[in-house]
């Protein structure tokens, strides 16, 4: 480290202390980490040090950093049509809004319309106005345990942890969480799918009588308007439920003429193997909500499809709901050219082929520490769950120290010093959860998985 370098971050990090917020920060390290650049699977510092990044900025960049097609799209977007008021239309947003909806109806069998906003957080607000709407004003919704959908307001109420809305109460819409299968942490002597077949049915119970507490059978009526499903927990440590369980939650739903509101902000955009994770698991939403790797962290761009009887102009009529930036011409022109590639490339057979061999080389990890309690993968989203030695106690303070070993910057690749960037999550916090790049190699991720076994080395005895 120059002392120039130095010197510079050590203004940055006084600068930021006495005038940045931390109301949107989060520091994991001491000091905090400063990059210069990126490109393709890598973040470099300012010492030109690789980190091989397979967390990819939470699923936002599904396509490398520095995606030279879709860099070369926005810069000429900004050359052509940079800015336009909302008021006005412009090819792009029309273009991509036909084209998912056109790709939901196919898989669906639903005609539906595409509502677009700046971020993941503003489109669930935007998701609520639509249920509220569609169910006569109904606030309250159905969300699971583990469950993350945003910090906004409305977003916050129906995501589980109580830590994000404790100082700010709630505004209207209030969620009952229900039990996720979270089979490694469930009711032992269960198969994954006996215990998906039981919190279907714990949930169903609360349809049985009145008395259950959701449902007047005098009226058939729900006093809740939908269920928020993220259908592989995200923030909540990438869980995956059995593969027959979201059809038996949708029956309860359609039974009771509640809403089915499917959040793929962190998995859409093929990260599981599918444009969407829910088509893993055979139902169809009545509203699906999307945005991070939309424009591949090019543009805060994010939106919503619902079906036509939830969202066309008379139900949900003009002024419904508003952001400024939203559907701007530089993230619908990157959108765009996201769907265009994604339909000229097999990402569904390359997405699973890679993520069965990291898979793989994870289990081959749990075998060497038996400190990973528990692997698991869908297409290249993967988990691996840090435990104490008996292979099953949390240890969050564990994973802290391999995640501060990555992100040291000196592991040793043939050679040459090399960083590791790794995300947390988990209701425990104490899960590595995989997002790399849906471009990485082989090679890489087999660089990865060494560069994991040596911070965990350092860091655990076995």
């Amino acid at each position: 480290m120059n002392k120039a370098g130095l010197t510079r971050e050590a203004e940055l990090l006084r600068d930021e202390a006495k005038y940045c917020s931390f109301g949107d920060t989060v520091h994991y390290l001491n000091p905090p980490k400063f990059f210069e650049r990126c490109d393709g699977s890598y973040l470099f510092d300012k010492d030109d040090t690789p980190y091989l990044d397979l967390q990819m900025w939470y699923s936002a960049v599904n396509f490398g950093y520095a995606n030279q097609r879709l860099n070369d799209v926005l810069k000429r977007q900004i050359d052509v049509l940079p800015q336009v008021a909302s008021q006005y239309l412009h090819p792009t947003k029309v273009e991509l809004a036909k084209v998912i909806a056109q790709d939901a109806e196919r898989k669906f069998g639903q005609k539906g319309r595409i509502h677009f906003n700046v971020g993941g957080s503003q489109s669930v607000e935007d998701s609520l106005k639509v249920v509220r709407n569609a169910s006569n004003g109904k606030s309250l919704m159905f969300a699971f345990e583990g469950g993350y959908h945003g910090r906004t307001l409305g977003a916050s109420a129906i995501t589980s942890s109580y830590r994000y809305r404790r100082r700010y109460g709630h505004f209207g819409d209030r969620a009952q969480f229900i039990e996720f299968p979270y089979h490694f942490r469930g009711p032992k002597g269960m198969s994954k799918e006996e215990y998906g077949e039981m919190c279907v049915a714990k949930f169903a119970r609360l349809f049985e009588t009145e008395y259950n507490g959701v449902w007047d059978p005098k009226t058939n009526q729900c006093e809740y308007a939908a269920f928020y499903v993220e259908p592989i927990q995200g923030t909540g440590g990438y869980v995956i439920p059995p593969m027959n369980f979201f059809k038996g939650i949708k029956k309860v739903l359609d039974d009771h003429g509640i809403l089915l509101v499917v959040d793929e902000i962190q998995m859409g955009f093929y990260r599981t193997g599918k444009l969407w994770s829910i088509e893993h698991f055979g139902v169809t939403p009545d509203v699906l909500v999307f945005g991070k790797a939309l424009t591949n962290g090019l543009n805060p761009l994010a939106g919503i499809w619902a079906r036509e009887e939830l969202i066309n102009p008379t139900i949900f009529p003009p002024g419904s709901t508003h952001s400024t930036f939203a559907s701007n011409p530089l993230g619908t022109a990157v959108g765009l050219e996201t769907m265009k590639m994604l339909a000229e490339g097999d990402y569904e057979t390359s997405v699973a082929e890679k993520g069965a061999y990291f898979l793989e080389g994870l289990k081959n990890l749990q075998k060497q520490f038996k400190q990973i309690g528990d692997v698991d993968g869908l297409g290249l989203a993967l988990r691996a769950e840090i435990c104490t030695a008996d292979g099953f106690t949390p240890d969050k303070a564990t994973l802290d120290k391999v995640v501060d070993e990555g992100m040291k910057g000196d592991l040793d690749a043939n050679g040459k010093k090399m960083g590791l960037v790794l995300d947390v999550g988990g209701y425990y916090k104490n899960v590595i959860t995989f997002a790399p790049s849906l471009h990485i190699t082989k090679q890489e991720i087999d660089l990865g998985l060494e560069l994991l076994a040596q911070a965990l080395h350092r860091v655990v005895k076995n």
